[in-house]
């Protein structure tokens, strides 16, 4: 097991320095020059001032110097200083992180908690006009947008209902109540496809192992079809934590959009703001929290495997 862990663990490690390269060679594609938005407010700027600041924030040197700073900062927890603010990046990211978790955790909450009940509504109701009308609704969830859902949800609600979620943001501690109202709509938009997703693949699953040999051995010695399907939920589940394992992605993704739209300071407002800013070492910093996140929770996902199927082992 102690392997197998250190082996995925180098592997995420792998893939987020890929994904971090990645992102540094995109950011310098973006049209507009980093160096003079920063000076986009000072009157009169000369070509030996915007020089001058290159040199400081260190765009004067090659990319490939560029990219190793970064590395070598981030490998000991430095991410640097942000272009705009002048503030520490870690000290951005630890102050938007838990915003951008809590948002997250609820999208998934949403995901897992509509989700597996409908997958198993629909397996057990197969063919049925509930199960036609889930399957349908499971493709819809998959085919729309988040950001879009979202707009819908703010728009409509507010037309029909003439309620909006709070225009300023509380975290939990300021006004519970008020924060989980403000966090509703976004973390609805975000899980709605992940539980489109994970009705479909628990409905999948479950049907097939209803038709497995060891299904028909069950049956015939007696037991229940309760008993049954309770064995067969079991057994379908392992393919359902693997994409919850990958929804994390998506959802980490439609934050960036998402806060936004809904006025939410967390992680996803902060690296929309720093594109347009071109505040690299914010952009940076920011991917390599999410891709660690992400990493974390497929590692995690992956050792809860034997959890739920003990025939599986690690090699």
């Amino acid at each position: 097991m102690a392997e197998y862990v250190l082996r995925r663990a180098l592997y995420g490690l792998l893939v987020v320095a890929l994904v971090t390269v990645f992102v540094f060679l995109t950011l310098r594609l973006i049209p507009g020059d980093a160096v003079r938005l920063q000076l986009a407010d000072a009157p009169g700027v000369s070509e030996e001032q915007v020089a001058a600041l290159a040199a400081q924030l260190g765009l004067d040197q090659p990319l490939l110097t560029q990219l190793g700073t970064f590395v070598t900062d981030a490998a000991r927890g430095d991410f640097g200083t942000s272009f705009q603010s002048q503030e520490p990046v870690t000290a951005l990211i630890a102050d938007r992180l838990p915003t951008t978790l809590q948002l997250g955790v609820m999208a998934m909450l949403v995901s897992v908690l509509l989700g597996i009940p409908l997958g198993l509504l629909s397996a057990a109701r197969q063919n049925s006009w509930l199960d036609q009308g889930l399957r349908v609704v499971s493709v819809a969830g998959i085919s729309v947008p988040n950001f879009w859902l979202g707009l819908l949800l703010v728009t409509y609600l507010a037309l029909w209902f003439g309620w909006s979620p709070p225009l300023v943001y509380r975290t939990p501690g300021e006004d519970l109540g008020s924060n989980l109202v403000h966090m509703a709509l976004p973390a609805l938009a975000l899980g709605v496809a992940g539980m489109a997703a994970i009705a479909r693949m628990l409905r999948s699953s479950l049907l097939e192992v209803l038709r497995s040999p060891f299904v028909r051995t069950v049956r015939a010695k007696g037991a229940s079809e309760t008993r049954v399907f309770v064995h067969a939920v079991r057994n379908s589940l392992v393919p359902v934590f693997t994409l919850v394992g990958l929804q994390v992605g998506s959802i980490l993704g439609g934050t960036v959009i998402l806060e936004s739209i809904f006025g939410i300071p967390g992680m996803g407002m902060l690296i929309f703001e720093s594109v347009q800013l071109r505040d690299y070492p914010v952009v940076l910093g920011c991917v390599v929290v999410y891709g660690a996140v992400f990493v974390l929770v497929n590692l995690v996902v992956d050792l809860l495997y034997g959890v739920i199927d003990p025939r599986i082992r690690y090699a």
